[in-house]
C-alpha cells in the first residue's frame, strides 16, 4: 500500500465522479482531472496501533490469503503469514476483525470476511492509513 500512497502523493488521483470503476477490461484512461487528496501516509506497527487507529478510519492491511478463496463465513482461524494480497480492515470486535475483500460481494459474507482477532493471517504487521489534506 505504501507504494501506492507514494504515488497518490505525487501525481494525485482521479474520484469515484471523475473516472467511475466500470469492471472491464481495456486501457486506462489518464485523461482525467486528478485531485491531490492525501499529503503523507502513517505506517502502523502492531495489533494494538492498528484497533487504536481503525477507532478513526478504515486501515489498509496486506494479509496472507492463500486460503481465502473457499471461505464462505464464520471467523476464519487458520492462515499462514506469508503476505499476498492488500485488503481494507473496517472493523473490530472482542473476537474478530472485519475484512472487506475485493472479490466482490458474492464472495465470503457478501465480500467481507472475519478474522480472530489478533495477527491472524499477518494482520497486523503491515497497517497504514492514508493523511488527508484538510481543504
Amino acid at each position: 500500500m505504501d507504494s501506492a500512497y507514494e504515488y497518490i502523493i505525487d501525481h494525485g488521483v482521479a474520484s469515484e465522479a471523475d473516472y467511475p470503476y466500470t469492471a472491464r477490461d481495456g486501457v486506462c484512461d489518464n485523461t482525467h482531472e486528478r485531485t491531490q487528496p492525501m499529503v503523507d501516509y502513517v505506517d502502523l506497527s502492531g495489533c494494538d496501533d492498528l484497533q487504536n487507529a481503525l477507532d478513526k478510519q478504515p486501515i489498509s492491511v496486506a494479509v496472507d490469503a492463500s486460503n481465502w478463496g473457499l471461505y464462505r463465513g464464520g471467523v476464519m482461524t487458520n492462515c499462514k503469514t506469508a503476505i499476498n494480497h492488500g485488503v481494507v480492515l473496517v472493523g473490530v470486535t472482542d473476537d474478530y476483525w472485519i475484512v472487506k475483500n475485493s472479490w466482490s460481494t458474492s464472495w465470503g459474507e457478501a465480500g467481507y470476511i472475519r478474522l480472530a482477532k489478533g495477527n491472524t493471517c499477518a494482520i497486523c504487521q503491515y497497517p497504514s492509513y492514508p493523511i488527508l489534506d484538510d481543504e
